[in-house]
């Protein structure tokens, strides 16, 4: 079932792994570089069935860091082009983007440089969020008034547009971790008293905002995704039910995917153990009616496929496993029977069990 087609829209893909968007904090001034042609480019090989670009920011503001990706200018589109032309050339692998926007945990130092807060002669700048709590040693961010809201709404739907124009396949909406789009869902991060917070209507009234403003701007026939958090692990945070209930809401609204994550909306003690939040997805799943991706610590093929089998999610996302293990997929072919594509350069190279796609 791993290497079993999978169709949404008018976009099918080979298999059922993906590559999980992972921030390479590499950009100068939101421009993909040649690390970016490195990097995707290795993993466009991978056998993979999708591969998610990181999150990129919508605005300049809406960076986690300084060196985060970018979609606001015609730069950042030509920049992002020439990464894809370069991956195509030798790679069929479906190809989407995560857009993002990071709200109070904007401006920040990237992990390698000791992650916290961006000091002002570093180029700090003021985050926004639902409302003025910080995100743990973060300064306070801007509540965001209605102005403000708009035009990260515009913002979102020009990213959308210009993404379509370079030729990405998928979008995925980063409504997780913590960021704006998520700390609007959870109660830790939105203590708002007017019709954007506190029921969950009203929490999620304004991602749902975003998520219609794209729809109506992204093709038809290409899928339009959201990642969610499942849980925020924390007492009184975001909960499964209310997880499932956003989701089906993001489906009427011609939602085609969920991707269940957690976290980050508050300092938690996580368990991150071996798919630890598979049982998220699969929750989704059955109350939503709604596909969902599985990610959280899969390394295991079978472990993989299992999920599938079982009915808990659709795909299965891999992000730091594709580091430490470029060709996952290969590994999970020669031990499940599937077939993956590989490049005519390395065919010579391959095991003979592995099939070729």
């Amino acid at each position: 079932m791993l290497f079993s087609p999978f169709r949404m829209r008018g976009l099918t893909l080979a298999n059922r792994i993906v590559v999980s968007p992972m921030c390479q904090y590499s950009a100068v001034n939101g421009i993909a570089g040649d690390w970016h042609i490195v990097h995707l480019g290795g993993l466009g090989l991978s056998g993979a069935g999708l591969l998610m670009l990181e999150a990129t920011a919508v605005s300049v503001e809406g960076r986690i860091t300084p060196g985060c990706l970018g979609l606001w200018s015609d730069e950042h589109a030509a920049a992002l082009s020439r990464v894809l032309s370069i991956v195509r050339r030798y790679s069929p692998i479906a190809i989407g983007i995560q857009l993002s926007h990071a709200g109070r945990k904007a401006s920040s130092r990237s992990p390698a440089d000791g992650g916290g807060p961006l000091p002002r002669e570093e180029g700090a700048w003021q985050a926004i969020g639902p409302d003025v709590i910080p995100f743990a040693d973060r300064p306070p961010p801007k509540m965001m008034d209605r102005s403000d809201m708009d035009r990260i709404v515009t913002a979102f739907v020009k990213a959308a547009i210009s993404a379509d124009r370079v030729g990405f396949d998928l979008i995925e909406l980063h409504g997780a971790h913590g960021y704006l789009i998520g700390s609007f869902l959870s109660p830790l991060a939105n203590q708002r008293h007017d019709r954007y917070g506190g029921s969950l209507a009203n929490r999620m009234r304004f991602p749902l905002e975003i998520f219609e403003a794209v729809r109506a701007v992204w093709p038809a026939e290409k899928p339009l995704g959201m990642r969610i958090n499942g849980s925020d692990w924390a007492a009184r945070g975001i909960t499964i039910e209310e997880a499932a209930e956003f989701a089906i809401a993001l489906r009427e609204r011609g939602c085609d995917f969920v991707d269940l994550s957690s976290g980050g909306n508050q300092r938690a003690n996580i368990p991150a153990t071996p798919g630890y939040q598979v049982p998220f997805a699969a929750h989704v799943r059955k109350m939503a009616g709604i596909p969902t991706i599985a990610v959280g610590l899969i390394r295991d093929p079978h472990h993989a496929e299992q999920a599938l089998v079982n009915g808990q999610a659709d795909l299965i996302a891999i992000a730091r496993g594709f580091l430490a293990e470029p060709r996952w997929p290969w590994r999970a072919a020669r031990e499940l029977g599937g077939a993956v594509h590989i490049p005519p350069q390395w065919a010579r190279a391959a095991s003979r069990a592995i099939q070729r796609a």
